[in-house]
């Protein structure tokens, strides 16, 4: 890639931002991947690792930020889980993306052959040193702004955003047990009735030893999504009680 090519390629990654950075070198850094920096050591660069870790928390609040104003009602276990439905591995590198973030990445040779701008924990992380060197390049309101304005679908009205998250129970299940209880949640089968053409899966689903929920449903699946949805509405109950 020419120095041009990479101009050309800056350039257009802060339209699609919606900022213009007074200091160019932040935006080289969030781009900066380690495998390039300890291919190129005689060039002494600092990699995005750094901007990741403050990328984590100010994105972290800025979503608190926009939550807190849009459910002024809900309590501070509800908040937490649409926040965590919201800040996952998933919808980061969806959102790197949507505005080509892997494209302009400094990678290694090594890195670059095995895929990498495609790898979504390697496009989350970089996601993430973007919003660090947004935050201190522009400030906190400038973040909060470019945050709102790439998760509006998330924010369009009140009743959107928990039906769009529950949309995949599991997921949101595994994700907070890992979080509570660093452990995953075990599915299990336990019946299986009806014809081939008219199935009816019975599944539960356990904390270690403890059961959290059934659901049952046509498909092994289904059966799973509602039983991890029993056991998110459990857990929320858990919450509030406390």
């Amino acid at each position: 890639m020419t120095q041009n090519d990479s101009d050309i390629l800056l350039d257009d990654l802060q339209e699609r931002i919606g900022h213009r950075f007074c200091d160019r070198q932040l935006l080289l850094n969030a781009l900066m991947h380690r495998s390039y920096v300890n291919e190129n050591p005689h060039l002494h660069l600092t990699d995005n690792e750094r901007l990741e870790f403050l990328g984590d928390a100010a994105l972290d609040l800025a979503i608190s930020h926009l939550l807190i104003e849009r459910f002024p009602h809900y309590n501070e276990g509800k908040l937490s889980r649409l926040r965590a439905g919201i800040v996952n591995e998933k919808q980061l590198a969806s959102m790197a993306e949507e505005l080509g973030l892997g494209e302009a990445l400094r990678l290694g040779k090594g890195e670059e052959l095995s895929g990498g701008r495609q790898k979504p924990s390697l496009l989350a992380n970089a996601y993430e040193a973007l919003l660090a060197a947004v935050y201190l390049d522009g400030g906190l309101q400038i973040l909060i702004n470019m945050v709102e304005s790439q998760f509006s679908r998330f924010f369009s009205e009140e009743e959107d955003l928990p039906q769009a998250l529950d949309k995949d129970y599991k997921t949101r299940l595994q994700e907070i047990l890992q979080s509570r209880e660093k452990t995953v949640p075990n599915y299990r089968l336990e019946a299986e009735e009806g014809p081939d053409h008219d199935k009816l899966f019975r599944v539960s689903v356990w904390l270690k030893n403890r059961l959290l929920a059934l659901g049952s449903g046509p498909t092994k699946k289904a059966a799973q999504q509602k039983a991890a949805g029993r056991a998110l509405r459990l857990l929320e109950s858990d919450t509030e009680d406390r």
